[in-house]
């Protein structure tokens, strides 16, 4: 990022509580060699690790387990040319401690596409990086937006 850019770049704590604040977030990862990147809610953990709720056998656990991955969330405003993402980047496990998966199937998130049988799915926060565009501002410091007329 440059100075006056309009973007503000995150810390941390600011990226997690942001991240806090919307439901739906996108996973990124290999498939067969090749990035795909897919919706899915989500829920933070307390130590920031984002924690997902899917079906066992789902090709998503696949992918995942052991892998690293990212993690992608946001939230825009295009009437007021703003808005802020954050992106989590860590290794993914399928949780199989019996004691964490009671915990989390209390306080875990709850899947929107429910299945018989579901695991849920730790990526640990590594990297935790995130920018905020304020008010539509460019490179040069020149407002974006649109006049009325």
């Amino acid at each position: 990022m440059y100075p006056d850019d309009g973007f503000r770049e995150l810390g941390r704590q600011e990226c997690l509580r942001l991240m806090a604040g919307v439901p739906v977030g996108r996973i990124v990862f290999t498939r067969r060699a090749l990035p795909a990147v897919l919706p899915v809610n989500f829920r933070l953990d307390a130590d920031g690790a984002v924690l997902l709720r899917t079906a066992a056998g789902s090709e998503l656990v696949r992918a995942v387990d052991g892998a690293v991955v990212a993690f992608e969330a946001d939230d825009v405003d295009a009437a007021r040319h703003s808005g802020w993402s954050v992106v989590v980047t860590g290794p993914a496990a399928v949780v199989t401690d019996p004691a964490e998966h009671r915990r989390l199937a209390r306080t875990g998130p709850v899947s929107w596409a429910p299945s018989a049988r579901e695991v849920f799915v730790r990526v640990e926060a590594e990297l935790v990086t995130g920018r905020e565009l304020v008010g539509g501002r460019s490179l040069y410091g020149a407002s974006l937006a649109v006049a009325d007329g």
